[in-house]
C-alpha cells in the first residue's frame, strides 16, 4: 500500500470568528470520505467482493486527489512545481499499472496529513482593515462663517478641523490651536497619553482627551497614517505569501529530474528494446520516486508540533511560518505591552519640605480620581488613601485643581506647572524615562510623582537566555529616545531605535534581515507593518490589537516573554525531525530509483519500501508532540 506525497495545501482560512468544526469543513470531510472509502475496500477485499471494493477504491481515489491535484496542476500552468505535481503524476502511474489500491491509499492519505496541518492552523483573526474604524465616518471643519460637518471620506489637505474632547482625529495633522493630551495607544501602543499644543503634528486615530483642538489637515482623509498602515502589511504579507515551503523547495528540482527520468527510459529501453516492458519500467520509476514519506511526514510532524505549542500558549498559524520560526537568529521586539507591562505606574515621588510621599500620592489622588487619564490610575493605585476633594476643575491641556481639606492643590505637567526647588531632580526622572506630575499646593511645588511603564521582571533573564542561543535582540518602538534607552539598558538589549513610525519599523525590519532571519514582536496597530514584513511575526498577546494578530505568524495567547526562548526551543527541535524524515524521504528515492530503473524491484516491492518508510518517518514525526 502506497501513501500520499504531494498535494499544495488548501487555503481554507476563517477570515474572522471561530474556525468551523471540522464536520462543516470540507478541507477536512473529503479527505474523511476518501478514508472511508479507501477502508471499507478493503474490507471488501478481504471478504471476496473485488467489483464493489474497486468501485470504492476508485472513490476514495478521486476524493482524495481532488484536494490536491487541482492546485498542483494549477500552480504548473503558473510555471510553479510543487510536491503536490509529483504525487498526482505518481497516482496515475499507479492505476495505469492496475494499482488501484495503492493510487487511493496515496490519495487519502496525503490529503488527511494536508488537510490535518491546514486545520491545526486554522486560527481565528481579527481583520486588517478593522483598524480603518478608528477613523470617524465624519469630521468637524472650520468655515469662514462657522463650523460643518464633512465626510472624513471628503477631507482635503489644508482643511481645518475642530477635534472636540472625546473625538477621534479624522486624518493627520499639525495642531494650530489649543493644547490637550492625546490617547494614541489604539494607533502606537504606547500607554501614556502625548501632549499636544500648536505646532505638535498628530496623527488620525488618536483621541483628544481633555481641551478642544483645531487642527490642520497634512493629508486627505483616505490617504493618511492609518491607511498606509494597510497597504504596508498588505504588500508585505503577499511578498511573504510568495516564499515557498521546504518541501516544494526540494520539489522544484525532483519533480522536472524525474519526469525527463522516466521519459529518458520509456523512449531509450523502447528503442533498444521491448516497448510495454520499459513502459512499465517508466512508471515504476515514477512511483519509485514519489516522496511519500517527505510529503506525509513533513506536515504530520508540523501537526504534531503546533498542536503541543498551543498547549503551553504559542499559536503558529501556518507551516511555512514553522519552518521559519526554527531558522530565526535574531530578533526585533517592540517596548509598550510587549517589554513593558503596558500599565503605567508611579516608580518615584519626590517631595520638598516636609511634605511626606504618602501626602503628596494622596493630594494628588483626589483630584486625579475625577480622570480617566492612565497616569490618574497609576497614582491611584500607589496612594495610601483617596481623600476627597471639592471645587475640582479641568484646566483643558494643563492638568487639575481642586481643594482638599482646605489647601488649594493643582497637579499637571512640569511643561506648565513650576518645579521650584525640585526642578533638577525632576529632569532625571525624566532622563530615566518617566511622565512627571507636578503637585502644588497653595500655588507652590511640593511634590513631583514619576510615573513610568515598568519592565516586565523576566525580560533580563529572557534576553540573556536568547543570547545564550545566539539570537540577538534589537528594540523598535515610537517612544522618545530617553525613555527607550533606559528600558532598553535595564533588559540588557544593546541595539534601540527610538521615535520610529510603522513605516521605520518595517524598513528596521529589511535592514536586519539583510543579515538573516529576524522575527518581530509586537502587540500594536504600529507594529503591523513590521510583524508582516519580518521573516516570522509574532502577536503578543491575546489583547493585542487586530492587525497586528492578523499580520503576525505566530500569537503567544499570554504576555509572559518567557514563552519566547521555549518556543524557539520546539521550533527548532521540530525542524531537526523534519530534516531527519526528508533525509530518510530522498534516502529512499535515492536507492529505489535504480533498482526500479533495471528490474530489480517492482512495483509491489516498491510500494512495500515506501510503506515501511513512511510507518519510520509518521513515528519520528509524533516525537515533535513532546514538549520537553
Amino acid at each position: 500500500m502506497s501513501t500520499a506525497c504531494g498535494c499544495e495545501p488548501a487555503a481554507a482560512v476563517e477570515t474572522a470568528g471561530a474556525a468551523r468544526p471540522w464536520w462543516r469543513d470540507p478541507g477536512i470531510m473529503l479527505p474523511v470520505l476518501s478514508g472511508a472509502a479507501f477502508l471499507t475496500g478493503l474490507i471488501l477485499t478481504w471478504t471476496g467482493a473485488a467489483t464493489p471494493a474497486l468501485v470504492l477504491f476508485w472513490i476514495g481515489l478521486l476524493v482524495g486527489a481532488s484536494t490536491f491535484t487541482p492546485g498542483a496542476i494549477g500552480r504548473l500552468l503558473q510555471g510553479k512545481l510543487g510536491i503536490g505535481l509529483l504525487m498526482t503524476i505518481s497516482a496515475i502511474g499507479a492505476v495505469i499499472l492496475g494499482y488501484v489500491e495503492e493510487a487511493a491509499a496515496l490519495a487519502f492519505l496525503y490529503s488527511i496529513a494536508e488537510a490535518l496541518e491546514d486545520r491545526a492552523m486554522d486560527r481565528a483573526r481579527g481583520g486588517l482593515r478593522a483598524l480603518l474604524k478608528l477613523v470617524p465616518e465624519t469630521a468637524t471643519i472650520r468655515r469662514d462663517h462657522g463650523s460643518a460637518e464633512v465626510a472624513v471620506k471628503d477631507l482635503g489637505v489644508g482643511q481645518r478641523l475642530l477635534v472636540r474632547p472625546g473625538e477621534r482625529i479624522a486624518t493627520d495633522g499639525i495642531v494650530r490651536a489649543g493644547r490637550s493630551s492625546l490617547d494614541t495607544s489604539a494607533i502606537t501602543g504606547e500607554s501614556i497619553p502625548v501632549e499636544v499644543e500648536p505646532g505638535t503634528a498628530v496623527s488620525a486615530g488618536a483621541i483628544n482627551t481633555t481641551g478642544a483642538l483645531e487642527v490642520e489637515t497634512t493629508a486627505a482623509g483616505i490617504d493618511n497614517s492609518l491607511t498606509t498602515i494597510v497597504e504596508l502589511v498588505e504588500r508585505a504579507q503577499n511578498e511573504k505569501g510568495e516564499r515557498a515551503r521546504l518541501a516544494d523547495r526540494i520539489a522544484r528540482p525532483l519533480v522536472p529530474g524525474v519526469l525527463i527520468l522516466a521519459l529518458l527510459v520509456a523512449v531509450i529501453g523502447s528503442w533498444f528494446g521491448d516497448p510495454d516492458l520499459w513502459i512499465t519500467r517508466a512508471l515504476v520509476v515514477l512511483v519509485a520516486a514519489s516522496p511519500c514519506a517527505l510529503a506525509i511526514s513533513v506536515p504530520l510532524t508540523v501537526v504534531a508540533a503546533i498542536g503541543s505549542a498551543s498547549e503551553f500558549g504559542v499559536i503558529i498559524k501556518s507551516g511555512a511560518a514553522f519552518e521559519r520560526f526554527g531558522l530565526v537568529r535574531h530578533v526585533a521586539v517592540d517596548k509598550t505591552g510587549t517589554l513593558t507591562r503596558n500599565r503605567p505606574a508611579v516608580a518615584a515621588v519626590l517631595t520638598a519640605g516636609d511634605v511626606s510621599r504618602a501626602q503628596a500620592l494622596e493630594w494628588a489622588a483626589a483630584l486625579e480620581q475625577h480622570s480617566s487619564h492612565p497616569l490618574a490610575a497609576a497614582i491611584l493605585d500607589a496612594a495610601p488613601s483617596t481623600p476627597a476633594a471639592e471645587q475640582v476643575t479641568e484646566l483643558p491641556g494643563h492638568g487639575l485643581e481642586g481643594v482638599v481639606d482646605g489647601a488649594r492643590i493643582t497637579v499637571g505637567s512640569p511643561r506648565w506647572f513650576d518645579p521650584g526647588t525640585l526642578g533638577n531632580r525632576v529632569a532625571d526622572l525624566e532622563h530615566e524615562g518617566m511622565t512627571v506630575v507636578i503637585v502644588h499646593r497653595h500655588g507652590l511645588p511640593v511634590a513631583a510623582i514619576g510615573v513610568r511603564d515598568e519592565l516586565r521582571p523576566e525580560v533580563p533573564d529572557v534576553v540573556r537566555t536568547l543570547a545564550e542561543r545566539g539570537i540577538g535582540m534589537t528594540m523598535l518602538t515610537g517612544d522618545n529616545a530617553r525613555t527607550a534607552r533606559t528600558l532598553a539598558s535595564q533588559a540588557g538589549i544593546g541595539d534601540v531605535r527610538s521615535q520610529l513610525r510603522p513605516e521605520d519599523k518595517a524598513a528596521a525590519i529589511g535592514e536586519l534581515a539583510a543579515h538573516g532571519s529576524v522575527a518581530m514582536i509586537g502587540d500594536g496597530i504600529n507594529d503591523a507593518p513590521a510583524l508582516a514584513a519580518a521573516d516570522v511575526g509574532i502577536a503578543m498577546g491575546a489583547t493585542g490589537s487586530d492587525a497586528a494578530i492578523e499580520s503576525a505568524d505566530i500569537a503567544f495567547t499570554g504576555h509572559d516573554l518567557r514563552l519566547l526562548p521555549r518556543a524557539f526551543d520546539h521550533a527548532r527541535r521540530a525542524r531537526r525531525i523534519i530534516h531527519q524524515n526528508i533525509v530518510l524521504s530522498l534516502l529512499i528515492i535515492t536507492i529505489l530509483l535504480p533498482l526500479a530503473l533495471f528490474g530489480v524491484l517492482g512495483l509491489a516491492a516498491v510500494v512495500l519500501v515506501h510503506e515501511v518508510a513512511e510507518v519510520i518517518v509518521i513515528l519520528n514525526a509524533l516525537r515533535a508532540a513532546r514538549t520537553s
